[in-house]
């Protein structure tokens, strides 16, 4: 056993944060209000949209941005399976279907594969930025564009990444998640970013019981509101984005230059024009790898380093999916869920770090 642990997240909250915190709860104001107001300004610039709307969860913001959009019964938008659950679950929420297309080699949505999943049903394309690198929009904006469709971006991993210098979120509607985890955390939250007057109008009354003045209720909503407690982290966390998703970077750097010799271990494959900012560093392992996955995570555990299956079982192949009749082979998302393994990549480790865990991918690779 090792006494170094180098965790597979690791939350950065400080000073800062705890002082934003304190001063929201001296005012005695701690729901939605002036904080809220100011992050859903500022991260609206950072992205690039004329407008971003503040909720208290990704999988919020994506429910809400379908039905912005007008997705409800009977309607289709195709994703991906390789995702967290609220990829598919989100689309389910609003009465539609989910129509999954395989991945590619960055384990996002091929966009070769997505014409022919679109039917007269097909009301969106919903692509999933995996692990912090942005799809390739350009094929699937010109497809939204022929078929009239809507495009909902799930960038709940992907805050700060760009295609081709234009940032994830600003493609169509953006949905973004704080959870503890990601590149940046309002403890829990999320936002929806778009420069659609409407959409964000509607997103608006969606999020608080279909309100525009308090009590009177123009159409059904939820309760999707962010708290002022958690938006004045999210704007320290705000300034530091740039400065996380660098040492992210940097740290995923030194992990391809390590391991990219090792035999049967496949390093993060990077798309043409994309800022890559790492939420997840995630290799693949084939059969060609000294050990089994699961003894890998296993014997790396044993030396203090964590690292995480995201995700094992893919939407299509979860139990309420294959209930819901769900059949569909996706050769490549399949075997991605098979080989993938993320390794630590957030802002905590250092350098030396890396090269513990390069040095112990080696040891283990070399029996």
């Amino acid at each position: 056993m090792s006494n170094r642990s180098i965790a597979i997240a690791h939350p950065d909250i400080g000073p800062a944060e705890r002082e934003a915190v304190m001063n929201v709860m001296s005012t005695g104001g701690l729901a939605q209000g002036p904080q809220v107001a100011a992050l859903e300004e500022r991260f609206a610039g950072y992205i690039g949209t004329k407008h971003a709307v503040a909720v208290n969860s990704g999988t919020a913001a994506l429910h809400a941005a379908l039905l912005a959009h007008g997705v409800g019964p009977g309607d289709e938008v195709i994703t991906s399976s390789f995702s967290f659950i609220a990829s598919g679950n989100s689309v389910l929420y609003t009465g539609a279907r989910p129509v999954f297309v395989d991945i590619g080699p960055d384990f996002n949505i091929d966009p070769g594969l997505v014409e022919a999943a679109i039917t007269s049903k097909t009301k969106a394309i919903l692509p999933v930025h995996l692990f912090g690198q942005p799809c390739d929009m350009g094929p699937l904006l010109a497809l939204a564009e022929k078929y009239g469709l809507a495009v909902v971006e799930d960038a709940c991993q992907a805050h700060g990444s760009d295609y081709y210098g234009k940032r994830t979120g600003s493609f169509g509607t953006g949905c973004f998640s704080f959870y503890p985890t990601k590149n940046m955390t309002t403890g829990e939250g999320g936002m929806i970013t778009t420069d659609d007057a409407g959409v964000a109008e509607a997103a608006r009354l969606l999020r608080a019981h279909g309100m525009k003045v308090r009590y009177y209720h123009d159409t059904l909503g939820y309760n999707y509101r962010m708290t002022d407690l958690g938006a004045a982290i999210g704007l320290c966390q705000l300034d530091k984005l740039d400065s996380y998703n660098a040492r992210r970077s940097a740290n995923a750097a030194r992990l391809t230059a390590g391991l990219s010799s090792v035999k049967g271990l496949v390093t993060p494959d990077i798309g043409p024009g994309r800022t890559h900012v790492f939420h997840q560093y995630t290799i693949r392992l084939t059969a060609e790898f000294a050990v089994p996955r699961d003894a890998l995570v296993e014997k790396l555990a044993q030396r203090g380093i964590g690292s995480g299956v995201y995700y094992p079982v893919p939407i299509h192949l979860q139990k309420l999916y294959k209930d819901l009749g769900y059949d569909a082979a996706l050769p490549a998302t399949e075997r991605a869920a098979a080989e993938v393994l993320s390794l630590p990549v957030h802002p905590q480790v250092g350098e030396a770090d890396d090269a513990y865990i390069v040095e112990t991918i080696k040891e283990i690779s070399n029996g």
